[in-house]
């Protein structure tokens, strides 16, 4: 039986793993001019530093799921880590652009090993509701804010010391986190039976979900019709039934489709994959805007960040938690995610000559609030009543929708905000006013895909409603 001390000490090494990991996902933002500059990227293919990694952190969140379940969450979390580093110190020496985009591929895998068994440990680690919920906001937190923290942290990093220190940071770091998990994380327990590995499933939704992003990403270039882009549609498609039908006859499938079965489980799914759109159209598009039409400093745009992620670490850790036990899920989602989708209408309407306190300030203070209200909710409610034998795979599905709605909306995102760009272009538009033109787009359908999250909350997800009995959590330990 381990300590509430050690619980939570658990606990921190799991939230300092995972913020290493989501920080990957978008430290990288703001430093894109210099590594484009640096080693000579194209604008189209310069998404492919962002996407390379979410590609194989989504691809493989299922995989390690299962393997987290079935040989041990705690082995496969430190070996996950130890992957993540060593690839981040080859991204840190990468002199190409291949280099860096093979390294990132390689941290999305170590990171998809390391998010997938981190919900499932916690959960084990705290099973009494009113723990659970103080520990689900220092979690939510990570997992909300991880993203905005990085561009933050990758401001700051890539003004003050260059670009390539935004993955060497990670080496001290990802050896603390392999040395204290060893030493406070509880140690694998075996499972009763061994099941095969369904890797026939993992490969197959991995080459789809790439195929699919490939063709967006490159169908403005090709052309919508062309032959190479409805190629890589079929592709995808053809690996995506394979990937079912394998599914359907597989012993011990990758995603057993009675999983969904579970409305919250189901509801929390879709949720993810809409709501991540909108949270990459945060985080990437608002970083480019920024900087290429507002002319700030990679330090400048860090710092924008800083009060969302204020607001959002005062939600996570205690606001959240609260409408939770008091409202319920449902409702405590669907309002965090109203907020979100303000937020971004408000940088809808930012114009090209837009100042901090105007247009920059009141949008990033609702979508702190919203996020840091909603990730709670919908982290809860898609493991609600899974067994725990199964909550690798439901911290796995989640995850996996999360990262592979943002990964395939953000290519969207993107080619649609080049293609409005280069309309304005032809039309006359000066280069920030084209820019401005793309970014606009890109913005206005994230805040549309977050505004159809919140009514798909509304709409599916279960009314549930935390007992009364229960004690409100601080979020404090």
């Amino acid at each position: 039986m381990l300590t509430h001390r050690r619980r939570w000490l658990a606990l921190a090494v799991l939230c300092l793993g995972e913020l290493m990991i989501v920080l990957d996902g978008t430290v990288v933002n703001v430093a894109l001019p210099s590594i484009r500059a640096d080693l000579g990227f194209s604008e189209a293919n310069l998404v492919w530093v962002v996407n390379a990694y979410m590609l194989t952190y989504g691809g493989f969140l299922l995989l390690g799921g299962r393997l987290g379940d079935l040989y041990g969450a705690r082995r496969l979390f430190v070996g996950g880590i130890a992957l993540f580093t060593l690839a981040s110190l080859a991204c840190g020496l990468a002199h190409t652009r291949e280099l860096l985009i093979v390294a990132r591929a390689v941290q999305g895998l170590g990171g998809a090993f390391v998010s997938a068994v981190a919900l499932a440990l916690m959960m084990s680690l705290f099973t009494e509701d009113a723990e659970r919920a103080k520990a689900m906001g220092v979690y939510g937190f990570v997992c909300a804010s991880g993203g905005s923290i990085g561009v933050l942290a990758g401001g700051l990093l890539t003004d003050g010391l260059g670009w390539h220190s935004i993955f060497l940071v990670n080496l001290p770091i990802g050896l603390a986190v392999a040395a204290f998990a060893l030493k406070w994380l509880p140690p694998d327990r075996a499972p009763a039976t061994r099941t095969p590995l369904d890797l026939g499933g993992a490969f197959t939704i991995t080459g789809s979900l790439m195929l699919a992003v490939y063709a967006i990403v490159d169908g403005q270039r090709a052309g919508w019709a062309s032959v190479q882009t409805l190629a890589l549609a079929a592709g995808a498609l053809a690996l995506f039934a394979a990937f079912v039908a394998i599914e359907r006859r597989a012993p011990a499938p990758l995603v057993p489709f009675a999983l969904f079965r579970r409305r919250n489980v189901a509801a929390a799914n879709v949720v993810a994959v809409l709501w991540s759109v909108s949270m990459f159209a945060w985080f990437f598009v608002i970083a480019l805007y920024l900087q290429l039409v507002l002319g700030w400093s990679a330090l400048h745009v860090g710092l924008a960040f800083l009060p969302a992620n204020l607001v959002m670490a005062a939600c996570s850790l205690g606001l959240s938690a609260m409408l939770v036990m008091r409202l319920g899920q449902r409702t405590t989602l669907t309002l965090g995610l109203a907020l979100s989708t303000a937020g971004l209408g408000l940088f809808v309407l930012a114009p090209a000559q837009g100042e901090f306190i105007a247009h920059v300030l009141p949008g990033m203070l609702l979508l702190g609030l919203g996020c840091g209200i909603a990730f709670n909710p919908l982290l809860l409610a898609a493991m609600d009543g899974v067994p725990e034998a199964e909550a690798g795979l439901a911290s796995g599905v989640v995850n996996t929708a999360f990262m592979m709605g943002g990964a395939v909306g953000l290519a969207a995102l993107v080619s649609l905000a080049a293609m409005r760009t280069e309309g304005a272009l032809a039309a006359g538009a000066a280069e920030t006013a084209a820019l401005h033109a793309g970014y606009r787009l890109a913005l206005a359908i994230g805040a549309g895909c977050s505004l159809l999250a919140a009514l798909a909350g509304a709409w599916f997800m279960p009314r549930r409603r935390t007992p009364a009995a229960v004690p409100v959590a601080t979020g404090h330990p």
